[in-house]
């Protein structure tokens, strides 16, 4: 026999109206939600997953009843200030979308009363947290031709266009670059930083990362264009300095081997500062000069000298350029370029625990592979500025999965080893 708490139709659908009105009737649980709705802006999808749609029209009947001194009654008249004036359509703003609502309506008595606002209401209609919210979704793989597909079936929707997608992307996505460029390091104290380039398309950028004292990374810089562009690694280094990073602070910098990096590093923070040249872009150059049936035995020579102490690594590096020149030269002349900075943090005497970070940019080029997953999708660049929002919310995101770098229990000895250093051999600007 059915019951008389059934609110299923005929055709089988929930009757939300009804379900609407029952938690209003009975909803003292949800009363917190609508004080933390109306005075914290909280945003619904957890609401709307639990409960549905029927939630909302029952919090907005709350909230009314709030304002109005006490629920509507049928057939009874009130004798307040404030008087329900019936239902009308309206849409609430989510994290992800716009939903369509009844919402309730309020008036004050007589014949000049004016609308009064329904505090929950009022409160929904914020929407800055719905375009973060799309911009999370497409940073996570969805287009914006298929961003429709993900938002849930439960609730009607409206607003979802591929047009309004992207304009809601493009104002989050531009207010995370805003907020990236615009950090401040004056408490940071940092002991490295990674300089790297990533090309999206036609596009290269750059991307600097710093460690701190405690193995913690941070994102510190983006620029549009490559290492080898003097002015813009300039640019990169200055706008690091005017946002807090202390110049005359002895650090360790890792690069991938430019030579207008390494001139920009002098300029901006100094010849004293030690700089370590990628040994994993080292590696790569030397054997795209090589035969394949070469490669595996240079590359174990390589790797077997870079693990001596610096004069005696160095020594064996140099044979191996008189072997490589008589067939290829090219390769030799790669091999020795640099040759000095490859071996910077032999030099050091940095312990063996932390050199496995500190020898190559990897530690930076991790980042870039999460950006280059979350950007996989994106096939056409049309400007530098939307390359510069996609890689500035990508790098957001994966900085929060950062971990702290190998071996950080012995950065204490690191920052010992920079401060008592002394400018060595091939560490000087020319």
């Amino acid at each position: 026999m059915k019951k008389s708490y059934h609110t299923i139709r005929k055709q089988g659908k929930v009757n939300e109206q009804e379900l609407a009105g029952y938690l209003a009737r009975s909803g003292q649980f949800l009363l917190p939600m609508v004080d933390l709705i109306e005075q914290c802006r909280l945003a619904c999808d957890e609401l709307i997953d639990v409960t549905g749609r029927a939630a909302i029209d029952a919090v907005l009947q709350l909230s009314a009843s709030q304002a109005a001194g006490g629920p509507a009654q049928q057939g009874k008249r009130r004798h307040g200030e404030v008087v329900f004036h019936g239902r009308q359509r309206g849409q609430v703003m989510l994290s992800d979308r716009k939903l369509e609502v009844q919402r309730p309506r309020l008036r004050t008595r007589g014949r000049a009363g004016r609308e009064v606002e329904v505090p929950a209401y009022a409160a929904m209609q914020n929407g800055e947290q719905m375009g973060a919210r799309m911009l999370e979704i497409l940073m996570r793989g969805v287009s914006t031709r298929n961003y429709k597909e993900v938002i849930p079936s439960m609730a009607e929707t409206a607003g979802v266009s591929r047009s309004a997608v992207s304009r809601r992307v493009i104002e989050a996505s531009e207010a995370e670059v805003e907020g990236l460029l615009s950090r401040r390091f004056d408490d940071l104290k940092l002991l490295v930083i990674y300089i790297d380039g990533l090309i999206f398309g036609d596009y290269t950028m750059m991307g600097a990362v710093g460690v701190d004292v405690e193995g913690n990374k941070h994102v510190l810089g983006i620029r549009e264009g490559a290492t080898e562009n003097a002015t813009v690694v300039t640019e990169l280094l200055e706008d690091m300095v005017a946002r807090g990073v202390d110049p005359k602070r002895k650090m360790l910098f890792v690069i991938d081997g430019s030579k207008a990096l390494r001139a920009a590093i002098n300029a901006v923070f100094g010849a004293q500062q030690p700089v370590q040249r990628c040994r994993a872009h080292k590696l790569r150059n030397v054997l795209d000069y090589l035969p394949k049936e070469q490669r595996d035995q240079v590359k174990s020579m390589l790797r077997a000298a870079w693990k001596l102490d610096a004069k005696a690594g160095m020594a064996r590096i140099r044979k191996l350029a008189e072997w490589l020149d008589r067939d290829y030269p090219s390769a030799a002349t790669s091999l020795l370029e640099g040759l000095e900075e490859c071996f910077t943090i032999n030099r050091l005497g940095v312990p063996p625990s932390l050199c496995r970070c500190l020898a190559t940019t990897n530690i930076i080029e991790s980042p870039h592979a999460g950006v280059r997953i979350q950007t996989r999708r994106v096939t056409h660049w049309q400007n530098g500025k939307m390359v510069i929002r996609w890689l500035a919310s990508a790098f957001i995101r994966t900085e929060k999965r950062f971990n702290k770098i190998m071996g950080y229990r012995d950065l204490w000895t690191l920052e010992a080893i920079l401060n008592d250093a002394q400018p060595a051999a091939g560490q000087v600007a020319a």
